[in-house]
């Protein structure tokens, strides 16, 4: 009876704060309105012939009152509304009906005293959300109950988790993807103060583990073996196969799906996230029932298509809507000033960063930040017991501006505060968390291979192959050699001479279908479509006398993994070596490449759609640079440097990741420690056999249809391949 009593109590009691705050808000939000309409011509609060301050306050509480109430009960509506636009554009739309409600609300005061012109109704709304929003924050500072209540609001949550829930004394696990950190620039950022978040867990006991990625060294190989424990046949970011005749690409959501179906039928369960759990701003699902940002999930429509929900709960509140819109804005004059920075100092190595490069990287760095980390403090303020959720921002800069330097910094700064909100709300959360911080690989600097040398890759194979290329690339050191060597391998083959376009007589085969040139950082692939087969070295030796002989002698090329008929797969590199892939060992030709190297070339060899021919640029030891056969100067998806060495870092009461010396290798290693994690948080994780792994809405895609098939890329491949943005 007591306790009942003293239930009623503090219920009457949280109901009494609550409504002081309501009251102190509307009061500030008058007095803001008054302020306001006082400075800005367009704005009044008045009739035409003019009223009392008591008249003009009662108007303006009247107006804030209402626009009050329409934030609370329209808004949510208004912006599930609209969920199906582009995500940059519901951010920006959402700004703009902001004030639309304002305008509404000014015309419910009675006797048209309340007016404002369209664009100043904008600015007012604005003005008014951030006020109200830092005035609600501020009261609840001290009052547990009232900050857990507005985090459940910016979250989406409506009620809390019943206390009586025997689930809330069980962890759950957070798992904090930080894309394209490697280990060496997580030290480098602690050591440097950029992390303090970080830096006070490692001083607490975290463990932090190094591992070390798969020859393909980029978002979609590693993701997809961590969240779903197979990353078998993917040989890089974008491939070519054969079979199908499709350009594969990690970051289209066709390609993810397709992806994600095979690792769940490679595996027979669902993922990683089967039980309970959460996937947040990933390329794939892990298996989850909750998905926000999700790519594999985005080539699907219909109900259970919730990809673009983390949209809906973040800009359901109005403040997160002005506070995202201004930090865009703030990050596009960053990164304007930065790059123009840049290039009058004459900074080297540089690329291009005009055109709507601000915009890409200020959705990723402020936009997808601010969504994902919502979406994760709603899970956890949910309790529920698995969530995946990946932070792009750093990538996304880094392969403009260099995975080292001061833009970063900034970058690696602010991730750090993510860290520190998300570790905060878990604080409230019903239940205890672990939270996981990992990366999916690291990122390597260096100069472009087309600045560095003249051509791109594109260019020398074709130079290499006797194919027509463009003037300037013949007008460069490395295109004469091609096209010189590939003119008299054809005449030593032909006995004959050749004409000046390289081209020979009527007795030749008639000309083969143009080989494929694909780039995934500094990782190259050439495919043949005209054969159906991998090509072997004695078929392309054939057709192309030159080519092999070209790419593996380049100054700016590592080695070369091709077929042999005679030896099963070798490997050319630059010194003449020629080395079975099968008796490869570290201190062979790859040796420069580090430990390891070996063997996931190997691996990758034995996939059913690598390449004809795979190329590995060159990798200096001595400045750990690498050249990148696409346009950035921080790249990652071949061997070479940091790029291939990732992180992970646990809590002390997680059992170590690997036993002592021993070595965390490729990300289906990784994904079998997060599993175990899983168990000992929660239990044994019971994986959903083939059949539920394949039902919608359960662990992974239905079998894909052919509408969504319609969707890849067929040859011929035309225009540039797409840029990665979330590797």
């Amino acid at each position: 009876m007591g306790d009942g009593r003293w239930g009623g109590a503090e219920r009457w009691r949280s109901a009494g704060r609550t409504l002081v705050r309501v009251l102190v808000v509307w009061a500030v939000s008058t007095l803001t309105m008054l302020l306001l309409a006082g400075l800005l011509p367009d704005f009044r609060l008045q009739s035409a012939d003019g009223d009392s301050f008591t008249r003009t306050a009662l108007t303006a509480a009247t107006a804030a009152g209402a626009f009050g109430l329409l934030g609370a009960l329209v808004w949510p509506l208004i912006v599930r509304a609209v969920l199906l636009v582009p995500a940059l554009v519901l951010g920006l739309l959402v700004f703009f009906l902001n004030g639309s409600l304002l305008l509404v609300a000014l015309w419910l005061i009675p006797d048209g005293r309340g007016a404002a012109a369209p664009e100043t109704a904008v600015a007012v709304a604005a003005v008014m959300s951030a006020v109200a929003s830092a005035t609600s924050t501020a009261l609840a500072v001290r009052d547990d109950d009232a900050y857990r209540r507005r985090l459940y609001r910016l979250t989406g949550r409506t009620r809390p988790r019943d206390p009586g829930d025997t689930a809330g004394s069980v962890p759950g696990t957070v798992f904090l993807q930080l894309d394209g950190v490697g280990h060496h620039v997580l030290r480098g950022a602690v050591a440097d103060g950029l992390m303090p978040t970080v830096a006070g867990w490692l001083e607490a006991g975290h463990r932090l583990t190094p591992w070390r990625t798969d020859w393909s060294s980029q978002t979609g190989a590693s993701q997809l073996g961590i969240l779903h424990g197979s990353n078998e046949d993917v040989p890089a970011f974008r491939w070519y196969e054969k079979d199908t005749g499709r350009l594969m690409v990690s970051n289209r959501p066709a390609s993810a799906v397709e992806l994600q179906r095979r690792a769940v039928r490679r595996t027979g369960d669902g993922g990683l996230l089967t039980v309970d759990g959460a996937s947040r701003g990933n390329l794939f699902s892990g298996g989850a029932d909750q998905l926000a940002l999700v790519l594999s999930m985005a080539a699907r429509r219909g109900r259970r298509n919730r990809s673009r929900a983390g949209y809906f709960a973040y800009f359901s509140d109005p403040a997160n809507a002005v506070r995202t819109a201004g930090s865009l804005v703030a990050e596009c004059v960053r990164e304007v000033y930065q790059s123009t920075r840049a290039r009058l100092r004459r900074e080297a190595p540089r690329v291009s960063r005009g055109g709507t490069y601000p915009f890409v990287r200020a959705f990723a760095t402020v936009v997808e930040r601010d969504v994902v980390v919502s979406a994760v403090m709603g899970d956890m303020l949910a309790g529920r017991t698995a969530v995946y959720a990946d932070l792009v921002a750093y990538d996304e800069v880094a392969h403009h501006s260099g995975p080292h330097g001061r833009d970063t910094d900034q970058v690696l700064a602010r991730l750090d505060r993510a860290i520190a909100l998300i570790a905060t709300v878990a604080e409230h959360a019903p239940r205890p968390y672990r939270i996981v911080l990992l990366s999916d690989h690291g990122q390597s600097p260096g100069e472009t291979f087309e600045s560095a040398y003249g051509l791109t890759l594109k260019d020398l194979v074709r130079a290499g192959c006797g194919l027509p290329v463009p003037r300037r690339v013949r007008r460069t050191r490395s295109g004469s050699e091609a096209r010189d060597a590939a003119r008299d391998a054809l005449r030593s083959v032909l006995h004959r001479p050749l004409d000046e376009s390289g081209e020979t007589a009527r007795e030749l085969p008639a000309r083969p279908s143009e080989p494929v040139v694909l780039a995934s950082g500094n990782l190259g692939l050439v495919s043949f479509p005209d054969v159906p087969h991998r090509m072997t070295r004695e078929e392309i030796d054939r057709r192309h006398p030159a080519l092999l002989r070209t790419l593996a002698h380049h100054p700016g090329i590592g080695f070369v993994l091709v077929a042999s008929a005679e030896h099963g797969s070798v490997v050319l590199t630059r010194d003449g070596a020629e080395v079975p892939v099968a008796e490869l060992t570290d201190d062979g030709p790859l040796a420069v490449f580090g430990r390891g190297a070996a063997r996931a070339v190997r691996r990758t060899d034995g996939f059913p759609h690598v390449a004809d021919i795979m190329i590995n640029s060159m990798y200096d030891p001595a400045t750990g640079n690498v050249h990148a056969f696409e346009e950035q100067i921080g790249s990652h998806g071949g061997l070479g440097g940091e790029q291939s060495h990732a992180f992970l870092l646990s809590p002390p009461d997680l059992s170590p990741p690997v036993g002592a010396g021993q070595e965390l290798v490729g990300a289906e290693q990784v994904h079998r420690v997060l599993r175990r994690w899983l168990r000992e948080s929660s239990g044994p994780q019971v994986p959903l056999g083939r059949a539920g792994a394949l039902r919608e809405g359960s662990a992974g895609p239905r079998e894909i249809s052919p509408s969504t098939r319609e969707t890849e890329s067929v040859l011929p491949v035309e225009g540039p391949a797409p840029q990665d943005k979330n590797r």
